[in-house]
This record gives C-alpha cells, sequence and structure tokens, in this order.
C-alpha cells in the first residue's frame, strides 16, 4: 500500500477517535452522562428533540465520512467505498428510528437494549464489520472461489 493511502487512513481513523474524544464538547447529547453513569434508576434527562436529532444526524455524517475514507484507501476501490457508505447508511435508517422511539418512551423497551441501539447510531460499529467483509471478498475475487 502507497505511504499516501496509510496517512489517508490514519486520518479517517483519528477523525473517528475525534469524534468519540470529543463527542461531550461538540455534540448536544444529554445521554452521554445518563449511560455513562450505568444507572437505570438515574432520572430521566431533560432535552430539546430538534436539538437532538440534528446533533446526532451531525454526527453519524461526520462518522460515515470518516469511515468511507477509511474504506476507500484501505481498499481502492470506489465502488465499494459506495457500497460500505450504502450498508452504513442502511444500519443508521434501522437503528436511528429505533432509538428514538426508545428515548420516546423513556427506555422502557429495555435499558440495554436501548443502549446498545444507541451505540449503533453514535458510533462507527458497523466499519468493524465491513473490513473484514471487503477483505474476504477481495480474497474470493483474487483466488477465483
Amino acid at each position: 500500500m502507497k505511504i499516501i493511502n496509510w496517512l489517508f487512513i490514519i486520518a479517517g481513523i483519528s477523525g473517528l477517535i475525534g469524534v468519540r474524544a470529543l463527542e461531550d464538547r461538540i455534540f448536544y447529547d444529554p445521554f452521554l452522562d445518563y449511560f455513562h453513569e450505568a444507572n437505570k434508576n438515574m432520572a430521566f434527562p431533560d432535552f430539546d428533540w430538534g436539538k437532538l436529532i440534528v446533533n446526532y444526524l451531525f454526527r453519524f455524517i461526520l462518522n460515515l465520512l470518516f469511515s468511507c475514507v477509511v474504506i476507500h484507501f484501505w481498499f481502492n476501490n470506489k465502488k465499494w467505498t459506495v457500497q460500505g457508505g450504502a450498508l452504513i447508511l442502511i444500519i443508521f435508517g434501522i437503528t436511528f428510528p429505533i432509538y428514538l422511539y426508545c428515548i420516546y418512551t423513556h427506555f422502557e423497551i429495555g435499558y440495554l437494549f436501548s443502549f446498545y441501539m444507541r451505540r449503533f447510531v453514535i458510533q462507527p460499529l458497523i466499519l468493524l464489520l465491513i473490513i473484514p467483509m471487503f477483505y474476504y471478498r477481495r480474497y474470493t475475487l483474487e483466488n477465483d472461489i
């Protein structure tokens, strides 16, 4: 792999780490402390729906861009980058409404379920599945399996 590719991969991963490290300063998310405390009996936080949704969407877009940078420069395949971005978008499209419903019901559906739905919304977990999937895909294409 070329050195420039590695620099872009490192920049993408650094961007993902930066989003996570600065989450309490960049994004409006009253549920950070709620889930950080890991106390189900903690008072449900007051929040502004519009502000919350806009900030989750902004965070998703940042994670999507950095994830696509990593995928593109790791595999050097525009088609796979688009497919990876589409997969991330589909997972977000499924988990985000579920998480919003969990918030709407004050996590009555289950504290842990809501916690993990939130993880799929705010963190690029699907990237950890996409990279091995594309490695396997490249392996099968190279070896005619």
